[in-house]
């Protein structure tokens, strides 16, 4: 069986994939931090430390546990977006994935990644939204998006 470590940047902790997750068993592990109530352009300075802070402080532990604890894959939803909002420094980043133990296959999702990201990884896919209920002021679904 294979050892999983989730993580989720810039999110509330309360999406319809944790919760079906969360029936997957021992070996598939979320490792939350502290939930983002708004989208991070709408935080006052003082809201953005307080989350950059954290967020930087959850990519160091979170990177340490996978590698620590033999984790077969690691996935860091939406840190390339808390790269871009200039949450976690792109440098930490990739000497992380240079370093890395070689057992260890790490996924990282979001938009516009760095070019040196593109590079540096086995796989890159693109997933466009075309429409999305948001546009239209509707708010997460319980059982489709939360």
């Amino acid at each position: 069986d294979k050892k999983v470590l989730l993580t989720q940047f810039l999110k509330d902790n309360d999406s319809g994939e944790l919760n079906s997750i969360e029936k997957l068993g021992d070996n598939f592990v979320v490792f939350k931090g502290d939930p983002v109530k708004k989208f991070f352009k709408f935080m006052s300075p003082e809201e953005q430390m307080v989350t950059r802070n954290e967020h930087i402080a959850r990519f160091r532990a979170v990177t340490k546990k996978a590698s620590d604890e033999n984790f077969d894959l690691l996935i860091m939803d939406e840190l390339v977006a808390s790269i871009n909002n200039g949450l976690i420094p792109l440098e930490e980043v990739i000497e992380f994935l240079e370093e890395k133990p070689d057992t260890l296959e790490v996924v990282m999702t979001g938009r516009n990644p760095d070019p040196k990201l593109i590079e540096l990884a086995d796989y890159v896919s693109e997933i466009k939204a075309v429409k999305h209920p948001y546009e239209k002021g509707i708010n997460a679904r319980v059982g489709i998006e939360k």
